[in-house]
């Protein structure tokens, strides 16, 4: 595989990510509903609603950045396209901090053209599910771009379905490769959410805040803090590890696609409920 890069093409590149920096909205804690966070969407959570009502309805709600998934903003995308997204997206108050969950391999070209969409969008982590034949590239192209990547786990049968499976494949490589934490998927597994994210500690750049019913495999998604996940310790948890503020801290509600906004709402009330408990314990 090469991945050697020519003085123009760098020069090029590092023209770009500066050019794509000055454009992101700086984001400040203190200017969500969030004392010390900042809470996002991801956008799977609205998957039954075009993206324009999705980033309207976000930004109603009171969110203050989104992740979005491919549905609504496509790795395809045209340079047109990503203007026009980030201009709709400046329009709202909203900050596209993260993209994903996005698969990748060891095919170094097909990687990299989800780092330059990721460049181009402004996107700061990528949300993934690496093989475990594409750490090569990976490790070439966070250093290369200074975008993060972020493994997600899945649930039970997944290829990162523990915690451990995630810390023991980032271990060895660029501190830019860490962890997204579906804490839903962790209570599938049997696992604890809020372990996880004092074990990822300064490798944690993604959060998928989600409930479940049952520690199995087979269950259902619930209001926040109606299942097995301690909300107010997640954001504890959240403090101790310093979150950083450009991690993707995303609300995500699977159920209801049809019209998920009433639960999303309460989810949003109960996390904001949760963190300022936690600001000040």
């Amino acid at each position: 595989m090469s991945v050697a890069v020519s003085r123009r093409r760098f020069v090029g590149l590092a023209a770009g990510a500066f050019g794509a920096a000055l454009l992101q909205p700086r984001l400040r804690a203190e200017e969500s509903d969030f004392p010390g966070f900042v809470l996002g969407i991801q956008s799977y959570s609205l998957r039954g609603l075009s993206t324009a009502d999705c980033i309207r309805h976000s930004a109603e709600i009171g969110f203050k950045n989104i992740e979005f998934f491919s549905g609504h903003f496509p790795l395809e995308s045209t340079e047109e396209q990503i203007s026009e997204m980030r201009q709709n997206l400046e329009a709202a108050g909203l900050t596209a901090l993260g993209h994903g969950v996005n698969g990748f391999s060891a095919d170094h070209d097909a990687n990299r053209r989800v780092f330059e969409f990721a460049q181009r969008a402004g996107v700061r982590n990528i949300s993934a599910d690496p093989s475990p034949d594409s750490f090569e590239s990976l490790d070439t192209l966070v250093a290369e771009f200074d975008i993060r990547i972020a493994i997600h786990n899945h649930g039970p049968n997944a290829r990162y379905d523990k915690i451990v499976d995630v810390l023991r494949a980032v271990e060895s490589h660029d501190p830019r490769i860490g962890a997204c934490a579906d804490l839903g998927h962790y209570i599938r597994s049997g696992e604890d959410p809020v372990e996880a994210i004092r074990l990822f500690g300064d490798r944690l750049f993604g959060i998928h805040l989600k409930d479940f019913a049952e520690q199995q495999e087979n269950t259902r998604g619930v209001i926040l803090g109606a299942g097995h996940l301690d909300v107010e310790g997640v954001f504890r948890a959240l403090k101790q590890v310093n979150f950083p503020a450009d991690g993707c801290l995303s609300l995500e509600y699977e159920e209801n696609p049809d019209n998920p906004l009433d639960d999303v709402r309460q989810c949003y009330a109960i996390a904001k409920a949760a963190a300022e408990k936690a600001l000040h314990s």
